[in-house]
């Protein structure tokens, strides 16, 4: 069978989150929701509910590399999501493996800041996501908070997020879509503003604001994204039919568990056609 009669496939490589909120399990209900074959390869393993995580487990490099290389070796991958990316070493090795199999499409959601504001990432790490996968980065996905760690300058309000993604830009990325969910509501109103840009031009995306709690928004987003591109759609029409995916799904969100915090009803949103 030659890779143009296999079906479109997406490969996230990302942490387990065993409450199946986020994670590599939201991204592969994403990609399920776009009928989109869905491959994972587990960088981190988390112990968390809908309340907190509890224990963090990272396996051996090697052991990494070789899930990636299977996959590689059996699958057409249309593109590639990378999410909670542990430390220096792991980012180095999913660098390695991205220059050998130079995937269509990387999304990259760079995963450094918790819900709860808590910094994720040690310096070390976060240089080596500057240095070796921003500039592999087909669209990179961050929130304000991981957008300010990244340029190293605040940003409060949209004119701001405007600036910040020509320095985005500079580190390498192909692409950016600046979430703009973390404004301060004062300089929000009642929208959140996502922008996508792509050195040519800058695409608001707007959605009314919803005072709600939510876990994996941007885990989903940038599945969605990748599940988009695999699916033929430009850059551009991809990161706008993911903002109103994410933010159907959060409007049909559910809580499974005993905390407050809602998670994506990834099927309810699933795109028609």
């Amino acid at each position: 069978m030659n890779n143009a009669s296999l079906p479109p496939c997406a490969l996230t490589i990302a942490g387990s989150d065993s409450g199946g909120g986020a994670g590599i399990q939201a991204d592969l209900k994403t990609f399920a929701a776009h009928r989109v074959h869905g491959l994972s390869a587990l960088a981190a393993l988390t112990a968390q509910h809908t309340r907190a995580v509890t224990a963090v487990h990272v396996p051996d490099v090697a052991f990494l590399r070789a899930q990636i290389d299977a996959c590689f070796d059996d699958f057409a991958i249309g593109a590639v999501k990378l999410g909670m990316l542990a430390n220096a070493e792991v980012i180095h090795a999913v660098a390695d493996a991205l220059e050998h199999h130079q995937p269509a499409h990387l999304v990259l959601d760079p995963v450094m800041v918790s819900t709860s504001g808590a910094r994720l990432l040690e310096t070390s790490a976060l240089d080596a996501l500057r240095t070796r996968l921003l500039p592999l980065a087909t669209l990179v996905t961050p929130n304000l908070p991981e957008a300010e760690l990244l340029i190293g300058e605040r940003i409060e309000d949209v004119d701001a997020m405007h600036g910040t993604i020509d320095a985005l830009l500079a580190l390498g990325a192909k692409a950016v879509l600046l979430k703009g969910g973390h404004l301060p509501v004062e300089a929000a109103r009642d929208e959140v503003v996502d922008l996508f840009a792509d050195g040519d031009t800058v695409h608001p995306m707007s959605h009314a604001r919803l005072k709600i709690d939510a876990h994996g928004t941007g885990c989903t987003l940038a599945s969605a994204v990748a599940a988009n591109l695999c699916l033929g759609r430009s850059l551009r029409d991809a990161s706008i039919k993911a903002t109103d995916y994410v933010h159907a799904a959060l409007v049909r969100g559910y809580r499974p568990g005993r905390g407050d915090v809602l998670v994506l009803d990834h099927f309810g949103a699933a795109p028609h056609g």
